[in-house]
């Protein structure tokens, strides 16, 4: 990692995701649920997410990082996944993300630098240009890209998230130690000494 990357890293509190195209793949799925009484066809909306990136999501919350979502939509999906994984910033419904940012360092006592943004698609590009680390996704638009200081290995919905967490975990010389406590809290892994074969 280059040292310009890892000294905007290493200052990041609170990961902020968009989530159509970045916590999911972008795909939405609607599911009839019948006629309204205005004749409208009512609908469950459904979204598919990355294990991977409710793992990352605790084991950064562990290493004390603190996390966000802003999205466009408005989903009671999008909020039983956030609640799961108890993501303390969510704010949905939001055409104008930068309002939603300036809350979220409001609520979070956090400054710009502080704030690490991830998005895939144009409507990103004012929290992603404010913020002090700005990620795009390994499947995002190229203007998204051409704005971000570092792009994820993996798409939207396939680890991106966990990749932008590790990142900043690296950053900060904290990922093995924040792996390792994830384990034990989990209780996967007992002491049993290092070099032990």
């Amino acid at each position: 990692m280059d040292a310009e990357l890892k000294a905007r890293a290493e200052k990041i509190k609170v990961i902020v995701f968009d989530v159509d195209g970045v916590l999911t793949d972008g795909t939405l799925w609607f599911i009839p649920t019948g006629k309204r009484e205005d004749g409208f066809i009512s609908s469950v909306e459904m979204k598919g997410f990355s294990a991977h990136d409710g793992l990352g999501i605790g084991i950064g919350r562990i290493a004390g990082l603190r996390f966000g979502a802003i999205t466009k939509r408005s989903s009671d999906t999008v909020a039983v996944r956030l609640r799961d994984l108890k993501v303390e910033f969510i704010h949905q419904g939001s055409q104008q993300k930068m309002d939603a940012i300036r809350q979220i360092m409001q609520e979070g006592d956090v400054t710009l630098e502080e704030i690490c943004y991830v998005g895939d698609d144009i409507i990103d590009l004012p929290a992603m240009r404010a913020v002090g680390l700005a990620i795009a996704t390994w499947n995002a638009r190229d203007a998204v890209k051409a704005v971000s200081h570092y792009v994820t290995s993996h798409a939207g919905g396939h680890g991106a998230g966990r990749d932008a967490i590790e990142l900043v975990l690296e950053a900060k010389g904290v990922l093995a130690d924040a792996i390792e406590d994830y384990l034990r809290e989990a209780g996967g892994v007992r002491d049993i000494g290092h070099g032990v074969q």
